[in-house]
């Protein structure tokens, strides 16, 4: 085990070599292009872009536009990429993971990647953890972008399908992972093609990675329809619950979340509703009401999990406390 650990810090050795060696030839290049005038710099995003379609690699031009992204941030929002932003933003377009302190500058370190996998002209996400993240960083970091000639899109959760269209097709989009991970999903429900709102899915910049791909990912994300049957069961088993007694009618296992209807409860329910077998084939239906509405009652807690507002329950993120406007919960 020691040696396999000591194999693995001698391969990050050598790559954190490797990016500090292309963040020094970057820095290198600063006095050439700080005599650029604004002009001359913006042109270099067509530059760039002809020598892609003329054959180059996206790696070929990787210092010259990471040069560009540094100057042009430093004329544009007057900061200026550190070394190690400049290694955090290599490390990214390799497809690395790049771990970085508090106050190192992520959304800085951001730019250069993005600026490279833009100019190849299909298309860069940059995904965050909430609506407030995405609109910032697009508005902040979009105007060095849109300053050296690139188009920016945002994703929002209020927003349609034809604005959702428009701002995917920029050269890079900002969202957050919920709102892309349900537009993959409804348009793959489409009729037509032509109903997508995003195109392909070319280089992907994730913001907090471990909350999104690992604690976000326990939930997955998913798009049902209308529930079938009568709404007016919901107020029945409404006032059903709160009467049942957990232990007595019913037990619960908090860690896993699930309900598990007892025989007590059964007969409880059987003979409110008076009805012979709440298990037969023409109740079946009624045992998903019942389930809920226990759930409901021992589950989710008001204010924390959910609120109302103006008579509409409202789901609330777990992660980040925002509301989720157009969620519901599965199975009603």
């Amino acid at each position: 085990m020691f040696g396999l650990s000591k194999l693995l810090r001698a391969g990050e050795g050598r790559t954190v070599k490797r990016l500090a060696k292309m963040a020094d030839d970057v820095i290198a290049l600063e006095d050439k292009y700080a005599a650029l005038s604004d002009d001359e710099l913006k042109a270099k995003t067509d530059e760039f872009k002809k020598r892609l379609a003329d054959g180059a690699e996206m790696n070929d031009i990787l210092l010259e536009a990471f040069a560009t992204v540094r100057e042009a941030a430093w004329r544009v929002l007057d900061q200026k990429h550190y070394k190690v932003q400049i290694m955090g933003g290599a490390a990214l377009h390799f497809g690395n993971v790049a771990e970085m302190r508090t106050g190192e500058g992520k959304t800085l370190t951001s730019l250069l990647p993005a600026y490279l996998n833009a100019l190849g002209g299909k298309g860069v996400h940059i995904v965050t953890v909430n609506d407030y993240l995405a609109k910032r960083d697009a508005e902040m970091m979009g105007r060095v972008h849109r300053w050296l000639g690139l188009s920016v899109g945002v994703i929002l959760s209020e927003m349609r399908p034809p604005e959702r269209k428009e701002a995917y097709a920029c050269d890079i989009t900002y969202g957050t992972n919920n709102e892309l991970g349900f537009d993959y999903l409804r348009d793959n429900m489409v009729r037509s093609l032509d109903d997508a709102v995003q195109r392909g899915h070319n280089f992907c910049i994730v913001d907090e990675v471990d909350s999104i791909l690992i604690d976000e990912a326990r939930t997955p994300l998913i798009i049902s329809g209308p529930v079938d049957g009568s709404s007016q069961f919901y107020g029945v088993f409404a006032q059903l619950a709160p009467k049942m007694r957990e232990g007595i009618h019913y037990e619960v296992d908090h860690k896993k979340r699930t309900i598990g209807v007892l025989e007590d409860g059964v007969e409880f329910v059987e003979d409110q509703l008076g009805i012979e077998n709440l298990y037969a084939p023409e109740h079946s239906q009624l045992v998903s009401y019942l389930n809920n509405a226990l759930k409901a009652k021992e589950l989710f807690t008001r204010d924390k999990d959910y609120i109302v507002r103006n008579g509409e329950v409202l789901i609330v993120d777990g992660f980040t406390g925002r509301v989720l406007a157009g969620r519901r919960y599965n199975e009603g």
